[in-house]
């Protein structure tokens, strides 16, 4: 196969060729075909075809360095094209795809399939949050964790208030209708830090819709601000908060039965991957194909990079995944 693959059993194919998958790389990261040294900038660099990397002339002549080298891959021994078939599946698996699925799949134990998981994770993180959301934007917030009938009794009053938040994380969610989704871990539901985050993300002026939750009050002095009382009714006309209750069904999929439980310390990374895959979708006037997300995260892939001393907060020397 010669030409780029548009599906998992091509990509499988194509990608079992080690030069297909560094030219694959090569040409997403230069495009236009002048490779730069990672080291100090220079294009003065020659490819080594037995070995596959790339030698630098120029400060330092003995510099080596393989396409792995600033990105996400770095310093892991795993093969490009199990690299690669990884990112084409947690990308477009809708519900996401575990670390065990990816161990039998590509062939690599449980724990370097979770280091490449968040590696990929961080590839994924939106470099466009800094635009706000405008429109008609929706604002809620969910909770995440453990349900009630899986614990055992004597934790079930510690954990499960009537709110469902103790001991359980946070989520704030802005969503623009017929657009992009933004969230964010957040410490409480008082209005100081739900405000934030709404004039964080949602530009002033834009039609805003919540819920009853008074810590939305206050909020009609930037935003024509629409409140749906849930206690009464879910839908009032334009007035409603369903495609983020959408959203957080689809989040809440992923974690219970496809990643069964999520650390607070790691949940962000999970919101990135699922906002990716959600804020990547298509439409009917915009398609998107699975190639063309898998293309949209080779991209990403670059200038990023997760050890795993910072991924798990223990500084061990990190095992040669």
């Amino acid at each position: 196969m010669t030409t780029e693959p548009k599906s998992l059993q091509e990509a499988v194919v194509y990608f079992s060729n080690p030069n297909n998958c560094i030219d694959y790389l090569a040409n997403r990261r230069w495009p236009d075909g002048r490779v730069i040294c990672p080291t100090c900038n220079s294009d003065k660099v020659k490819f080594n075809a037995d070995r596959r990397i790339w030698q630098c002339s120029s400060h330092h002549s003995k510099r080596q360095f393989s396409i792995k080298v600033g990105t996400i891959m770095e310093d892991s021994a795993i093969p490009l094209d199990k690299w690669l078939m990884a990112m084409w599946m947690v990308t477009n698996c809708k519900n996401g795809i575990s670390s065990y699925e990816i161990a039998k799949d590509v062939k690599v134990t449980q724990k370097s399939a979770w280091f490449m998981l968040h590696r990929i994770r961080l590839a994924m993180q939106d470099e466009t949050s800094g635009n706000k959301l405008s429109g008609h934007v929706e604002v809620d917030e969910t909770f995440i964790g453990g349900k009630a009938r899986n614990m055992h009794l004597d934790k079930r009053e510690r954990r499960i208030t009537g709110t469902g938040g103790k001991d359980k994380t946070i989520v704030f969610g802005a969503l623009e209708r017929g657009g992009k989704i933004r969230t964010a871990v957040i410490s409480d539901r008082k209005r100081a830090a739900l405000q934030v985050e709404v004039k964080k993300h949602v530009e002033a002026g834009s039609a805003l819709y919540s819920d009853a939750l008074q810590s939305y009050d206050g909020l009609a002095q930037e935003y024509a601000h629409k409140v749906i009382d849930h206690a009464e009714k879910y839908v009032d006309g334009q007035v409603h908060t369903n495609g983020l209750e959408n959203f957080w069904s689809l989040l809440k999929r992923g974690i219970s039965g496809t990643y069964v439980s999520v650390e607070p310390f790691h949940l962000f990374r999970y919101l990135d991957e699922q906002m990716f895959r959600y804020n990547n979708r298509g439409n009917q006037e915009n398609k998107v194909t699975d190639s063309d997300r898998f293309d949209m995260i080779v991209r990403k892939i670059i200038g990023k990079r997760l050890t795993f001393a910072g991924l798990t907060g223990k500084l061990c020397e990190t095992p040669a995944f």
